[in-house]
């Protein structure tokens, strides 16, 4: 398993159940690199692989939360291979898709200037909270290239088709009341409020639900928003209540609710998912 010890570009920790995931590159205002994306697909994996975590936190060290991509490279930093318009595959895509098939909730805890990679890196977390000094920018048209990071299918599901148009093709830089108002932050905080409200958020999550119940329902949201009819909702739903109806789960939150007391739910993530998890891997059935 990997050593979040050795990680470079971000910081990887764990207290009260809750991981938080720091973009570690200060002096570059956390601009994403080659290095940070593979550490990031590790620290995910980390994530999912310790029962013991209940949620996440993703923020950034120092002022800024991700100026975009590393632009060190000068002209040739969105440059590849002739041939690699067929085989290339987008790396802020990869953390996007590998945070999207995530199993615990992942609260974005957006500190600063967030451009670029920066911003689309956070649509597939669950629920971003932002600072006072933040900012963003969908940039992408204004250094001649295109919305990456699987963009294109989050963004418009979470503020809309014009506002992600507008957006995207003036690519234009906008503060923190602009993102609150348009739907892309649920809040927006003090800097030294921020992530004091994005733990209480968490907690809230990790003291009071039932970890595999949260996992199913993250994958039960963000797969729906695609679906083509309300009967594939209804498919799942069906047998995640089949499904969990029957399980002691279910027992300990009966019956914490009539005694008043605390839940104290016995399944895990990793050894207890339902059979018919992940049922987007399954042929289509009737």
């Amino acid at each position: 398993m990997t050593d979040p010890a050795a990680f470079e570009h971000i910081s990887y920790d764990v207290a009260d159940r809750v991981a938080t995931i720091t973009l570690d590159r200060p002096e570059k205002l956390n601009a994403f690199t080659a290095t940070m994306m593979f550490e990031l697909l590790a620290a995910f994996d980390l994530v999912d692989g310790d029962d013991e975590v209940r949620a996440v936190v993703v923020t950034g060290r120092g002022r800024g939360f991700c100026a975009g991509a590393d632009l060190s490279g000068g002209a040739e930093t969105f440059g590849y291979a002739a041939d690699a318009q067929d085989v290339h595959r987008d790396g802020g895509g990869l953390v996007t898709l590998r945070i999207f098939e995530c199993l615990k909730p992942v609260i974005g805890a957006i500190n600063g200037p967030a451009v670029g990679v920066g911003v689309t890196m956070q649509l597939p977390m669950d629920i971003r909270l932002a600072s006072t000094d933040a900012r963003f920018g969908l940039v992408f048209a204004r250094r001649g290239i295109v919305p990456e990071a699987a963009s294109s299918w989050f963004l418009p599901r979470i503020v809309g088709i014009s506002r992600a148009l507008e957006w995207t093709m003036t690519g234009r830089v906008f503060d923190a009341a602009e993102a609150l108002a348009g739907g892309l932050v649920r809040s927006v905080h003090e800097p030294d409020e921020l992530l004091p409200a994005a733990y209480a958020l968490a907690a809230e999550i990790a003291d009071t639900t039932a970890p595999v119940s949260i996992a199913l329902t993250r994958q039960m949201l963000w797969r729906m928003a695609g679906a083509d009819h309300p009967m594939e909702a209804h498919k799942v739903d069906s047998r995640g209540i089949a499904s969990r109806g029957a399980s002691p789960d279910a027992v300990e939150g009966v019956m914490s609710f009539l005694e008043k007391r605390p839940a104290s739910f016995p399944l895990r993530v990793s050894t207890d998912m339902p059979d018919f998890f992940p049922w987007w891997e399954e042929r289509p059935f009737r």
